[in-house]
């Protein structure tokens, strides 16, 4: 089926011949996608985790079909050791095609089967391209579909890759955690539409932002609980055509010994086959997290803006030189560059819903796109939390002093003396302090409204910041 030359080997399919590289572990089907897909310039090797849980499939795969007397038991072992070698980080380089390709996946799986089959001829004291010592169909993709093995390769590898996600936002949850409790005893003034409204710690201002990823760390685990469904077995449509009765519980038996994950064979696999609503859930949950970072970095931005003509908060870790023109300028560089990661995401979320809602029939054609973008949005979160711990969170300082003076000049505590002058008196004492630039204790005092004690016992850190009941 194949001949050599010097530099090349000739490959054969149903369009005819092809010459491919004479070391390259992929073949015809894989030349025919670097061909038709030049796309993105991207490679599927750029999803580690996509490939690993390729060759999961085919392991696993290998195995069942071997039981079942499908294909012989040294082409299987054979097989079993390059899927193997593969799992360990080898031959990544050589899954070539283009991440956006038409055909719902077929280069991948193809990639795969073309990459497997070599490595196993070689095994087995072959030359690569000698596909009747180990065929890519016959025996790689033996009781197999692009239909079902992308689908589930694309979950095996969104379950492992979500892992460093969620341990990247743990890191920074525990990050905002540490500096919630450095900043426990700072008073600051709060604020609503930007506007100033009532005290609060610079510690409970850190905290939400912990609470967040945390609400959120569950709302990750339940998406990717979805995930743990498969259609394998299922081939072409769903129907389960060209496999033995028994091996779509063998298949799924061996792929959750190999990959540890808990894999749970879909009720229905003509369904499963079709629908792409497990992606959507994941993919929102993902623009979720990525909504919360944002607002996150963007307060992070409004607090620590100046430094004098700002807010001027607190401090972020300078982390480059913000300006070729203005000397001593320092950016918000790493919030920035987290803002962008959740636009990116937002938008990857859109094409995962139109990809969603484009399939047709028996089956979604568009599920490499929806596949890359959520690789990428797992990708480049975890990226983003890690930077912002890193870089930004744990360096942050508070300007302590600048905070307590704005609190004791705020016209904002009047909203404090509402329960003992009445809404009405307490309006004209902010009004008065705005006006005249005066505390609004003095003016409280002033009018003789309350007395020191009285205002002591009001105005201190731990009623202002939480509720109380106050006896004066």
């Amino acid at each position: 089926m194949a001949k050599s030359n010097a530099d090349f080997r000739i490959e054969k399919d149903l369009l005819g011949e092809k010459k491919i590289p004479v070391d390259a572990y992929w073949g015809v089907h894989t030349g025919r996608a670097l061909e038709n897909y030049q796309i993105t310039g991207t490679p599927i090797s750029r999803a580690p985790q996509l490939i690993e849980a390729l060759a999961a499939v085919k392991w696993a795969a290998a195995r069942a079909n071997a039981d079942l007397d499908v294909i012989p038991q040294n082409i299987s072992k054979a097989i079993q050791q390059a899927c193997k070698e593969i799992i360990s980080g080898k031959l990544h380089e050589e899954f070539v095609v283009d991440v956006i390709q038409g055909g719902a996946g077929t280069s991948t799986n193809m990639n795969a089967n073309e990459v497997i089959a070599n490595r196993a001829i070689e095994i087995l004291g072959g030359q690569k391209g000698d596909y009747k010592v180990v065929h890519p169909i016959e025996h790689v993709n033996a009781a197999q579909s692009t239909n079902d093995v992308y689908p589930t390769a694309v979950k095996v590898g969104l379950i492992k890759a979500i892992k460093r996600l969620s341990d990247s936002m743990a890191q920074l949850k525990e990050a905002f955690e540490e500096k919630a409790f450095e900043f426990r005893k700072i008073l600051k003034i709060g604020r609503t539409q930007l506007q100033d409204a009532v005290p609060m710690t610079l510690g409970q201002e850190f905290s939400t932002f912990s609470v967040m990823l945390g609400e959120d760390l569950l709302r990750l685990n339940e998406a990717i609980s979805l995930i743990h469904e498969i259609n394998l077995g299922a081939t072409a449509i769903g129907t389960g055509i060209n496999t033995d009765p028994e091996y779509a519980p063998r298949v799924r038996h061996y792929l959750e010994e190999i990959t540890g994950l808990n894999v749970i064979t879909a009720a229905n696999l003509i369904e499963a086959t079709q629908d792409t609503g497990a992606f959507v859930q994941l993919s929102g949950v993902l623009k979720r997290v990525a909504c919360k970072l944002s607002k996150m970095c963007n307060d992070l931005r409004l607090l620590s803006s100046g430094p004098q003509a700002g807010f001027g908060e607190i401090n972020l870790p300078p982390r480059a030189a913000g300006s070729s023109i203005m000397p001593g300028k320092v950016n918000p560089v790493i919030p920035e560059v987290v803002n962008q990661v959740a636009f990116e995401v937002i938008g990857n979320d859109m094409t995962v819903t139109m990809a969603s809602e484009a399939g047709q029939l028996q089956l979604n054609a568009f599920e490499p796109i929806i596949a890359w973008s959520l690789f990428k949005s797992i990708y480049h979160l975890s990226h983003a939390c890690e930077t912002l711990t890193k870089n930004c969170v744990v360096g942050i300082t508070a300007n302590e002093e600048l905070l307590a003076r704005r609190v004791q000049e705020s016209a904002s505590l009047a909203t404090s003396l509402n329960p003992f002058i009445g809404y009405d008196q307490a309006s004209e004492i902010a009004k008065a302090a705005l006006k005249t630039g005066r505390r609004v204790s003095d003016l409280v005092l002033e009018k003789g409204l309350l007395t020191q004690e009285q205002l002591n016992e009001i105005l201190k850190p731990e009623v202002l910041t939480q509720p109380r009941r106050i006896k004066l």
